[in-house]
């Protein structure tokens, strides 16, 4: 399920950590690296080699700093996007979740950076799995408690 729509009222707001950016940084550096050995070939060739990294690597930052994952009463939401044809939400609805999970191991335990993924009771490629969620494990229990009130809220046979 998709949207334009920015999240307004939201419940619990979890965004990317950190870690998230070391990878757009190590490539930015090597590309430097490598665009600096080509001004010494080319000076033209080598600045427009840089400076199509550094639109990138831009490109990335602005993508990963939007990125939120959130709840409200309807469901378990992903917003990211910085262009107007990338910019959206999806989702799975409160009915359709089917549990939402974290991924441990010593350095995301360390970092406090996890990989999570909400289930879709239906369909495996409707499920989100999202890396480098800060407090992904705090996102995971907050997830499941609150489809828990959701499931005993509802009357038997419908959720919403």
């Amino acid at each position: 399920m998709e949207s334009q729509q920015q999240p307004a009222g939201t419940g619990q707001r979890y965004t990317m950590s950190w870690t998230a950016y070391v990878r757009p940084v190590i490539v930015l550096l090597i590309m430097f690296g490598l665009g600096y050995a080509l001004t010494n070939v080319n000076g033209w060739l080598g600045g427009i080699f840089m400076v199509f990294w550094l639109g990138l690597f831009i490109v990335q930052i602005l993508t990963i700093r939007s990125t939120v994952l959130y709840t409200d009463d309807q469901g378990v939401w992903v917003y990211s996007g910085i262009f107007p044809w990338s910019k959206g939400m999806r989702g799975v609805k409160w009915r359709d979740v089917e549990d939402a999970v974290y991924f441990p191991n010593f350095l995301s335990w360390l970092l406090k950076s996890y990989t999570v993924r909400i289930g879709h009771r239906f369909t495996k490629s409707s499920e989100i799995v999202l890396p480098h969620i800060a407090r992904g494990h705090d996102a995971v229990m907050h997830i499941n408690d609150f489809h828990h009130n959701v499931l005993a809220a509802s009357p038997a046979g419908s959720m919403a």
